[in-house]
């Protein structure tokens, strides 16, 4: 047994010495330092190359070397319903120079024509969870799209099948949360993957409702933005503090203001208020009330519109996967109406977005 444990290893030595190189006359880690600098948009061509080149795309050294030298490029992924009421995902690169949204390719059937799905991003992969359908109960499977592969696969399914549930990211774990469940006691919880070990863990609070209209993590907490029609016309927030493993009711005053979807830059929350015309709200902590930033020109927008910053750009992404961008400090005013640059809406499509997200590579 041990000659033949050591004739492996030797094997393997002797492959790894007579493997080609990357790039012919460079070292190894030379090469990646190269193929690091490659904008992803050329990285599908890049995989076509060879073996290697295809394995270097795809591998963890390669995601861990880009993001260690600030080489890591962010991109938009948006989850839409089309106009056959069908699940579809596209992808925004906000640094090409002719911005336009690309479909992305593959969903899964399965899950093609279920609501209330989940929509989550961490690291280098996109999450479609749950869902239900015209038929169809709530459901726990767990769909995965691989962007450095460009291929979708099974992962650990939900352990509480769920749907129309808030989902955030906190601690390099997903959390889903609420919505609707099989049983009635399955919304008064939150489940929490951690993609290390591919598991998920789940935990239940009384306070929970399934009625949960937006979510943000602002301040290392995920909040919740709650509402409960049945009872009363009440809108409230509740604060996940990770540090306790508890649920709380936020500050009434922010979640008075908070009308519409929201996103933190600079340790700021934003929410784009749509209740009359469209405005840039902004928490001010220090006075405990909402200010208004600027009003939009409702011109560009086509409500209702989901919110994404990347460093101090905020994206406006609306029916159609409209798209206005500005800077927050640095909008051009006219007639007292904030105006930015605008991405056109799909030509093909006036498809009604559900979510979008950020994913860095």
């Amino acid at each position: 047994m041990e000659y033949h444990q050591n004739s492996s290893s030797y094997g393997t030595n002797e492959m790894k010495q007579t493997q080609a190189p990357l790039i012919c006359g460079l070292p190894d880690d030379i090469a990646i330092s190269c193929l690091a600098r490659i904008p992803r948009i050329y990285h599908a061509a890049l995989r076509c190359v060879s073996k290697r080149w295809r394995d270097l795309m795809a591998s963890e050294e390669l995601y861990s070397y880009r993001m260690k030298h600030n080489l890591d490029e962010t991109w938009i992924y948006a989850l839409c319903r089309d106009k056959n009421d069908q699940n579809c995902c596209y992808s925004l690169d906000p640094n090409c120079s002719r911005m336009s949204w690309k479909l992305v390719q593959g969903i899964p059937s399965r899950i093609l024509k279920r609501k209330g799905v989940g929509f989550e991003i961490l690291g280098k992969k996109v999450y479609l969870m749950g869902g239900c359908g015209w038929c169809e109960d709530a459901s726990d499977e767990v769909f995965c799209f691989d962007v450095s592969t460009d291929s979708w696969f099974e992962s650990a399914s939900l352990p509480i099948a769920r749907s129309y549930f808030a989902c955030e990211v906190l601690n390099g774990k997903i959390h889903t949360i609420g919505g609707l469940g099989s049983k009635q006691s399955d919304t008064n919880s939150w489940d929490t993957y951690d993609h290390h070990t591919n598991c998920w863990k789940s935990q239940s609070e009384p306070n929970l409702v399934h009625e949960i209209e937006d979510s943000v993590v602002f301040e290392g907490k995920i909040y919740i933005r709650c509402s409960v029609p049945c009872i009363s016309s009440r809108v409230f927030a509740m604060v996940y503090e990770p540090s306790s493993g508890t649920w709380e009711h936020a500050d009434a005053d922010l979640a008075s203001g908070w009308h519409g979807p929201a996103v933190v830059i600079d340790g700021r929350l934003y929410v784009l208020d749509q209740s009359s015309g469209t405005r840039l709200m902004m928490w001010r902590k220090e006075s405990n009330a909402w200010v208004m930033v600027k009003r939009l020109s409702q011109s560009l927008t086509r409500p209702p519109c989901r919110l994404v910053a990347i460093g101090k750009r905020i994206f406006v992404i609306g029916k159609g996967l409209s798209t206005v961008t500005f800077e927050v400090d640095g909008g051009t005013n006219i007639g007292g109406v904030m105006v930015g640059s605008s991405i056109s809406k799909l030509s093909s499509s006036d498809c009604d977005l559900v979510s979008c997200k950020l994913l860095m590579l």
